[in-house]
């Protein structure tokens, strides 16, 4: 059903015939719009962004259901107005930088994505999704920005003047970062228990039914368990930073201290491309990286946060596949930092983004537009705008 905005006119009697320098009719002015002369009311447009990128819902899918409800909206125009809207939002994806920056540790992880109509490139060429999540421990921020490689410039780039933590894979474009001036690379203790673990899978699919004694591999993932029932402890008594790195270092070190020499004695006597050989090397050269965690109460023994929070677009990903053009990847980066730093901060996507959606046409400094990120919009007025 068609919508209208209702613009009330007032005229001033006692000014009719006499001369004055503006007219005796007064007209209300238009309402501001996020994106003017549009028929996308802010509501409609964070429908279809909460509807692809926080439930996974492509245009086409979602083209189809409103054609059910009697509503002729074709793919293309939505897509236009979700590409429109994000470079509307371009000034909060710039203040999430800054915030994510702000804090003293960064987990960065990247996934493939597809996207067509890149110029130069043929369809079929891989480019990437990068996440990357900071700022301050009650108040996280998560950024995802699409690049064409995996080169680790995109890290490089985004850490520019940065100082602090940063957790990653053992993928080597992050190795850059360890060669960076005030920055310290953290390993990632989730992905040296994988190797091991999948020792362990191997040998279950080659052995019998007989009970098997405790190999190399069990004793490995036993030595990674005693570390992770200490944080698990932590979490338990839920501690402060500070008593954290004082468990860690009462309990976690010495089980590190005991864990590198058996390592080091192991790969003597393993085949080094085994399975169980390329456990042991990896967790022997990165160790350096995997013991940084306890240096901090603060930091974590994984980074697990970067892949849970990649995890969300990756479900997407399984639904509309790939990316029609570039200004749509864009689009989907703009969307995701929005929606999942809202939905970390404790705020409903749809409210949250009708909420700013509203209120951006509105804002003129660099206060207005931080007062709408997720970390600092106030949660009475995103109450009170609900229809």
């Amino acid at each position: 059903m068609p919508f209208n905005h209702i613009r009330l006119k007032y005229a001033c009697k006692g000014c009719e015939g006499v001369e004055s320098e503006g007219s005796t009719v007064k007209i209300g002015p238009v309402p501001v719009q996020l994106l003017p002369k549009s028929i996308a009311s802010e509501g409609l447009i964070a429908h279809l962004v909460v509807s692809k990128f926080a439930d996974g819902l492509p245009l086409y899918r979602q083209q189809k259901i409103f054609g059910r409800l009697g509503i002729e909206l074709s793919r293309a125009t939505m897509a236009n107005w979700v590409v429109k809207a994000s470079q509307q939002c371009q000034p909060l994806i710039d203040l999430l930088q800054e915030e994510i920056r702000s804090g003293p540790l960064i987990n960065a992880d990247e996934t493939p994505y597809q996207v067509l109509n890149e110029p130069g490139r043929c369809n079929t060429s891989k480019s990437y999704m990068w996440v990357f999540k900071g700022g301050q421990e009650n108040s996280p921020a998560l950024l995802y920005q699409y690049h064409r490689t995996r080169s680790g410039d995109a890290a490089l780039n985004f850490l520019a003047n940065y100082h602090g933590y940063v957790q990653s894979d053992a993928f080597s474009g992050y190795e850059c970062l360890s060669e960076k001036k005030g920055i310290t690379h953290m390993g990632c203790w989730a992905h040296a228990r994988r190797y091991f673990v999948d020792v362990i899978k191997a040998k279950k699919k080659n052995r019998s039914k007989r009970v098997q004694p405790k190999s190399l591999a069990d004793e490995a993932l036993e030595f990674i368990g005693r570390l992770y029932q200490i944080e698990k402890e932590a979490k338990t008594k839920n501690l402060e930073p500070q008593e954290i790195y004082q468990l860690r270092q009462e309990k976690a070190k010495p089980v590190l201290e005991a864990f590198k020499p058996w390592l080091t004695a192991k790969q003597q006597i393993t085949p080094p491309k085994g399975l169980l050989g390329k456990a042991i090397n990896y967790a022997l050269n990165h160790w350096e990286k995997l013991i940084v965690y306890i240096e901090d109460g603060l930091l974590s023994p994984d980074n697990n946060a970067a892949e849970n929070a990649i995890r969300p677009f990756v479900v997407g990903r399984k639904n509309w596949l790939f990316a029609g053009h570039p200004n749509g990847a864009e689009a989907g980066a703009t969307f995701y930092s929005l929606v999942e730093t809202a939905k970390a901060n404790g705020l409903e996507p749809y409210n949250y983004l009708r909420y700013i959606f509203e209120k951006l046409p509105l804002a003129q400094t660099d206060q207005h537009y931080k007062n709408l990120l997720p970390q600092f919009v106030d949660k009475k007025d995103l109450a009170s705008s609900r229809p």
